[in-house]
């Protein structure tokens, strides 16, 4: 009877357990007709509570982006832009540190096409996509499109090989009449858009503070307060007219940023940030920000400009305000410029109406305290003077714009993933960056358009303390120290020349032969990737083999090797007691023609490693979901009886237990 009952649960876990086949996105599609040649292609995706599916924009190095593949489109019709998305999310991800994009509850994506060859009846869209939740799903579709018989008057001349083409019958189609794709962000979406733009808000505030106190901003205060304490008539007026002139300054930045938005797009701006082109051109031009504000030259606008401006300021009245803050603008610029353009860089990488948020935040901190000065004339005199402490500001700020110059060259190299630009090279630049502005601070170097320093000031000295501490705080990183309080801007541990560290875990296995199709990943344990290679020396050494279905962009997969396969004992099973094979769902490898099949399980044809991989999953474990875990004997027979499979849980105690189990059945 016992017996009985232990089948029994063994038989209830494997079928109601990780064992079934996970299809957490529902796709539908439909035609849209725009015109007699032109159709949206649309393409709506349900998904299940609780899980997510990644964007086509997700940056490479995490979770797998989702790619659209258009097919038999030689000759029959072509593209009007690209594949368009519905509102997605956006959150940073610890594991992969990078920030990712992914819908919830539903998605929806549209492709434009306009028909070039009269009979065309159909068009295919192949879908190859990822969804996550405690376990991560990879899963590819062909969505079918049946396109309406076309007059052949209504299709421009095109040049079409009419030999390859065939009469095929026409599906019946429902069409629709043009409309605007809408589709509401859901609330978490909107909360999470409102949290970053108040980010975005809060550092622009800073940077317009950080304006304030330079060279060319600073020493206007007082001038802007003359002009309106011996202008007006009444106290009342001259605060009428400060408050004119705040409120200009406002606008004037907030024009900028609705013009940057305008001419590149809302949704442009953010595709853009994942642009390879983008990223170089902005570390470009921040370089070049970075040596003006070290004092390599000065960016200055035309003086015509400002005399032109002046002139009109002379007007008087709310007119002469407004071309009195256009003249700030434009005078301030050598030192605004820089600040206001890496404002901008930042804000376009966030997309939307974030620029004009930016610019929001840095205008009303560089007007708000001309305009109160003017207010209260009074309150000049608890001013600091003007001093070369604001040239100490502005080479700071270089200083500082020079270090983030180099994320945006390092996001380039990742999306090639070039190899050029390694976690070392990226931590030994910042650590020469800082370093050397800890030393300016200190006064031991000097750069053009410094006074001459006999002492240096107590914040002065504090500042350079801070600053070189976070130096040395930085260099361990070099050696393997995972920086989490910059983890956003270096690249991550594994896109490194030594992903163990220099001189870390992997150096204690550096003499140690490994076996044949074996290799070390970034813990130090030995995995085979092959399944046949990794059996037979299960075989050879007479252990239990553990199988890892897993995949390169699972985050769930990296969250149990980063948090449960670390762990002391849990560790010491997979090195000493275990064969670990990790076999990869993801792998996008073409199998060789020769190894490539029709699955017998889902009747798809198998082509890449990792269909393979999921395959294998599919047949033998009836679940296509990773991380997945299995103990098999040396003829691939499950070790554990009640619980056959596991998967993702952060719990040690329970996954160490059940390894001791399989173990034990397997020494028995």
């Amino acid at each position: 009877m016992k017996k009985l009952l232990l089948l029994l649960l063994a038989f209830l876990a494997f079928a109601n357990g990780n064992s079934q086949i996970k299809k957490p996105v529902k796709w539908t599609s439909k035609t849209e007709k725009i015109s007699d040649t032109e159709f949206n292609l649309v393409m709506n995706a349900t998904i299940e509570e609780g899980w997510h599916m990644y964007s086509q924009f997700t940056p490479d190095g995490g979770p797998l982006p989702m790619v659209v593949t258009i097919k038999n489109k030689k000759g029959n019709f072509e593209l009007v832009g690209k594949t368009k998305e519905s509102a997605y999310k956006k959150e940073f991800n610890k594991d992969f540190e990078i920030d990712e994009y992914y819908f919830e509850g539903k998605a929806t994506l549209t492709q434009r096409v306009k028909i070039t060859n009269p009979k065309t009846s159909k068009i295919v869209i192949n879908l190859d996509y990822q969804a996550c939740q405690n376990q991560c799903v990879t899963d590819k579709l062909d969505l079918t499109f049946a396109i309406p018989v076309i007059a052949t008057s209504a299709v421009e001349p095109t040049n079409i090989d009419t030999t390859k083409s065939a009469a095929t019958k026409v599906d019946s189609v429902k069409t629709e009449t043009k409309q605007e794709l809408k589709e509401a962000p859901n609330a978490a979406h909107k909360k999470e858009e409102k949290k970053g733009l108040w980010t975005i808000f809060f550092l622009a505030f800073l940077g317009g503070f950080a304006a304030l106190l330079t060279p060319c901003v600073f020493p206007m205060i007082p001038m802007t307060v003359s002009f309106f304490t011996k202008q007006s008539k009444t106290p009342a007026q001259g605060k009428r007219n400060a408050i004119i002139y705040g409120i200009s300054i406002i606008g004037i930045y907030v024009v900028l940023g609705l013009a940057v938005t305008a001419i590149f797009g809302a949704d442009a701006l953010n595709a853009l940030s994942t642009n390879v082109w983008f990223n170089v051109i902005f570390f470009i031009l921040l370089v070049f920000f970075a040596t003006s504000f070290l004092g390599a030259f000065e960016i200055m606008l035309p003086n015509s400009w400002a005399n032109k401006v002046d002139r009109q300021a002379d007007r008087g009245g709310i007119v002469g305000i407004l071309f009195m803050a256009l003249a700030l603008a434009i005078v301030s610029f050598s030192c605004t410029g820089p600040i206001v353009g890496t404002l901008l860089v930042q804000a376009a990488s966030s997309g939307g109406i974030a620029p004009v948020i930016g610019m929001l935040g840095f205008s009303s901190a560089l007007a708000l305290p001309f305009m109160l000065f003017a207010m209260f004339p009074g309150w000049m005199h608890s001013l600091p003077k003007s001093g070369g402490w604001l040239n100490t500001v502005k080479v700071s700020l270089g200083f500082l714009e020079l270090a983030l110059a180099f994320k945006f060259l390092s996001n380039a190299d990742l999306v090639l993933q070039l190899h050029w630009f390694e976690r070392e090279i990226f931590l030994a630049i910042w650590i020469a960056i800082f370093g050397t502005w800890g030393i300016y601070l200190l006064g031991k170097i000097t750069l053009p358009h410094d006074s001459a320093l006999t002492h240096i000031s107590v914040g002065r000295l504090l500042l350079a303390l801070v600053v070189l501490s976070f130096t040395f705080y930085m260099i361990p990183g070099l050696f393997g120290a995972p920086l989490k309080l910059i983890s956003a801007f270096p690249p991550p541990e594994e896109y490194s020349e030594s992903p163990n560290g220099i001189g870390g875990s992997a150096a204690v296995f550096t003499s140690e032969k490994l076996p044949e199709g074996a290799e070390r990943n970034k813990h130090g344990l030995v995995i085979f990737t092959d399944y046949e290679k990794g059996l037979a020396y299960a075989k050879e050494v007479k252990k239990p083999v553990l199988l890892d279905f897993t995949g390169h962009a699972c985050v769930n997969c990296r969250k149990m090797e980063n948090n449960v396969w670390t762990e002391v004992k849990v560790s010491q099973i997979l090195k000493n007691e275990v064969v670990l094979i990790s076999l990869f769902a993801d792998d996008k490898r073409d199998l060789p023609k020769n190894e490539q099949f029709i699955s017998k399980s889902t009747g798809e044809k198998i082509v890449t490693i990792g269909d393979k991989w999921t395959d294998f999953m599919i047949t033998k474990y009836k679940t296509n979901t990773q991380p997945l875990y299995v103990l098999v004997d040396l003829d691939g027979n499950n070790l554990n009886t009640v619980t056959p499979t596991t998967s993702y849980d952060p719990d040690t105690r329970l996954y160490e237990n059940w390894l001791k189990q399989g173990i034990a059945n397997f020494k028995k």
